[in-house]
This record gives C-alpha cells, sequence and structure tokens, in this order.
C-alpha cells in the first residue's frame, strides 16, 4: 500500500461519517474525470482513427448510410 492510501485512510478514520462520505464522493468526481480527460485524449490524438476511417468507407461503400438522428 501506498504512503498516500495510508495517510488518506489515517485522514478517513479521524473524520465523522458525514465527511468521510464527502471525501469518497469527490474521490468519486476525481475518478470520472481522469477517465473523461483520458478519453479527450484519446479523440483529441492529431493521429486520427485510420482503421476506423477504412471501416466507415468501406461501409459506406458497400451501400451503408449514415445515422440519420431524425429518422430514429
Amino acid at each position: 500500500m501506498s504512503a498516500e492510501t495510508e495517510e488518506l485512510i489515517r485522514i478517513c478514520d479521524a473524520l465523522s461519517e458525514m465527511k468521510r462520505a464527502e471525501v469518497t464522493d469527490f474521490a468519486r468526481f476525481l475518478l470520472s474525470r481522469e477517465s473523461e480527460e483520458a478519453w479527450e485524449r484519446t479523440l483529441g490524438d492529431p493521429r486520427g482513427f485510420p482503421k476506423l476511417e477504412a471501416f466507415v468507407k468501406d461501409a459506406l461503400a458497400e451501400g451503408s448510410e449514415p445515422l440519420d438522428l431524425d429518422r430514429l
């Protein structure tokens, strides 16, 4: 276990139950942001998505149509 984890456990043990719940909520928020930031890095990759682009090109050549949200 890392020193940071051990420190966080000690801090949480010293807090009231309500404050521990707040710390937990904040930790969940940080975790969700980390996931969102990873997606942003992936989607912003300047190399693009050659395999996906090739798949779309092939699908369109075979007669597939792009998704029309108005027809759903």
